[in-house]
């Protein structure tokens, strides 16, 4: 069972509302996440909430890991990534499409998923996509990935990015019930900022896209070089 200590003030900031970066994103290859903004918010958090809500023991054994191709492989590749950056999206448009037909249709890799949170948008799109579980989740993704700009906008009205994401969802095959009970579940919201945190810490990320090829860190690169990468792990 993984548990960690997850601080009130951190989940309470992301959940009902971290500030907005995206428009503020690096033009490098990759974004760097705002560690030293979440502290800040982490802080003012804690004052506002007090001592109780300064740590929380939080079970992150219930959070599904999203993969796809062979879970027997010899080759494990790690995607950290949030729906809400640019080079994300990028990533998804481009490399993984051939990632995807190369090494994961064909079996070659276990592919796993793991959430990043820049900001609340983008837990909330994760806990959209999460909401049809793992048969759908990559589909869900897709979109998200696919529609980033149309669904985030401005970045400035949360009412009109939610019903978005809702949209997004109910094209995915999702009801509205499903879509309701997924996004006002504050608890699975608290869990997955802690498994995250848990996540981030254990693999030292701290920009994304971060590939992880069998416990080695990548940073984003072009398909031709994360090839040469598999390729050497698989010993072709």
């Amino acid at each position: 069972m993984n548990r960690m200590i997850v601080s009130g003030g951190l989940a309470l900031a992301l959940v009902a509302g971290l500030a907005w970066w995206l428009n503020s994103a690096p033009t490098p290859a990759q974004s760097e996440l705002p560690f030293a903004a979440v502290n800040a918010q982490e802080s003012d958090a804690e004052t506002e909430e007090g001592a109780e809500a300064a740590e929380e023991e939080i079970d992150t054994s219930t959070i599904v890991e999203m993969s796809m191709g062979n879970p027997d492989a010899e080759v494990t590749l790690i995607e950290y990534a949030s729906f809400t950056c640019p080079h994300c999206a990028n990533f998804h448009q481009n490399q993984f499409k051939e990632l995807k037909a190369d090494y994961i249709d064909t079996d070659k890799i276990n592919f796993i998923y793991r959430d990043v949170y820049f900001d609340r948008y983008g837990l909330w799109a994760a806990m959209v996509a999460r909401c049809g579980g793992q048969e759908r989740f990559f589909g869900i993704s897709d979109m998200l990935y696919t529609q980033q700009r149309d669904w985030i906008g401005n970045g400035q009205d949360p009412v009109a990015i939610a019903d978005r994401l809702r949209k997004i969802g109910k094209v995915a095959g999702l009801d509205d019930d499903q879509l309701e009970a997924c996004l006002t579940d504050n608890q699975k919201a608290k869990t997955l900022v802690a498994w995250y945190q848990e996540n981030a810490e254990e693999d030292d990320i701290t920009s994304t896209p971060t590939l992880v090829i069998n416990g080695e860190k990548h940073s984003n690169m072009a398909y031709d070089e994360l090839k040469e990468v598999l390729d050497e792990a698989l010993g072709e």
